[in-house]
């Protein structure tokens, strides 16, 4: 087996995927194999799932890399593939976490990485937010008024007094999540009697539920 098809292989995915199969792999192989959704006392599995990130990291990293030098026609100088993005509608960095304040509003961020970013009081309303992965981001105070959130990943977010008014939650998990004074006035949460938004372990504390009361067990 060769390194490249070993990549391939560690996301659980037959050679020559696309780089959009990539990118939803390694998604879906984190959301599952992440230390937060392991009990902290057992040690082996925390080791296990450790080691399985760096694996996943590592892969994704290799075959992205690969896929944007041998597979993209006519692709521009490496230093151009790493050149920041300057349109705010655009995903940050990396390296620069901090998106408090910025305005996303309308902004086309599905499917995007926002893991672990610093987004409180940003504007993004409207916003297209479906299958974005943002665990543990920070969303304290943000506008999230009639933004798509189908199917996001908001594992242990940060969603206190946070707007979401109107908003499309099918689908999204909060988990773990701080929705304490939050504000879900209209928001989609169920699909006829069915609820559709996973919220195990979230704070509720002081939200406005879609129909207009107030959770204040």
């Amino acid at each position: 087996m060769s390194e490249l098809e070993r990549y391939y292989r560690v996301l659980e995915l037959e050679p020559g995927a696309t780089l959009e199969e990539v990118n939803q792999a390694y998604k879906d192989l984190v959301f599952v194999w992440h230390p937060d959704r392991i009990p902290k006392e057992n040690l082996r599995l925390q080791q296990k799932a450790q080691k399985k990130l760096q694996e996943f990291n590592e892969a994704r990293e290799k075959l992205r890399s690969w896929k944007t030098k041998y597979q993209t026609p006519h692709h521009p100088p490496r230093e151009q593939h790493r050149k920041p993005p300057e349109k705010s509608s655009q995903p940050p960095p990396k390296q620069n976490p901090d998106l408090s304040g910025k305005d996303f509003s309308s902004a086309n961020l599905s499917n995007k990485d926002l893991s672990g970013r610093n987004m409180s009081y940003a504007n993004l309303s409207g916003a297209n937010l479906s299958d974005t992965f943002m665990h543990k981001v920070n969303l304290t105070g943000a506008n999230l008024s009639q933004a798509n959130l189908f199917r996001a990943n908001l594992l242990l977010a940060d969603l206190r007094e946070a707007n979401l008014r109107d908003a499309n939650l099918i689908g999204a998990d909060f988990s773990g999540a701080d929705l304490s004074g939050a504000d879900l006035t209209g928001a989609r949460i169920r699909s006829g009697a069915r609820l559709m938004v996973k919220l195990v372990g979230t704070k509720l504390t002081g939200t406005i539920m879609p129909d207009g009361t107030i959770y204040d067990s």
